[in-house]
């Protein structure tokens, strides 16, 4: 019987293994290879230029304008006109400049009426137009 309490002391003993100096050589080894380790070289975008190729002219496209102010009276390039004869000094400017754009440009305050009418007459002549209506301040 002794033979078997001897036995079941030494199991007890075997049970008390301390484990805190195996946790402090794990902690220094992962240190140690977090402050060696390669990481991945990660590239960015590459943002640099091209060289510069000659800058290629672009031809100068002439331009009608057309303004409605807020009393709703209309100019054409600047220059007052009827509102019956728009169609007819637009006609003659684009005998001037063939390629030209028409641009209709109209104050915040007038009404749509004069607009209206003068995109429904390039419509007509088969004129395009960049229209534009300002923005009250």
């Amino acid at each position: 019987m002794s033979f078997a309490r001897t036995r079941k002391f030494r199991r007890s003993d075997d049970a008390d293994v301390d484990m805190t100096p195996m946790l402090d050589i794990v902690f220094i080894m992962l240190i140690f290879f977090i402050v060696t380790a390669t990481f991945l070289d990660e590239t960015g975008l590459d943002f640099s230029q091209a060289p510069a190729d000659p800058p290629v002219p672009t031809p100068i496209i002439p331009a009608i304008s057309i303004y409605v102010d807020a009393k709703n009276a209309v100019s054409i390039d600047n220059e007052a006109a009827e509102l019956s004869s728009v169609a007819s000094r637009v006609e003659r400017l684009m005998a001037d400049k063939p390629n030209a754009v028409i641009s209709l440009r109209a104050d915040a305050q007038a009404s749509l009426e004069p607009v209206v009418y003068i995109k429904d007459q390039m419509v007509l002549a088969g004129r395009e137009m960049v229209m534009k209506i300002d923005r009250p301040n």
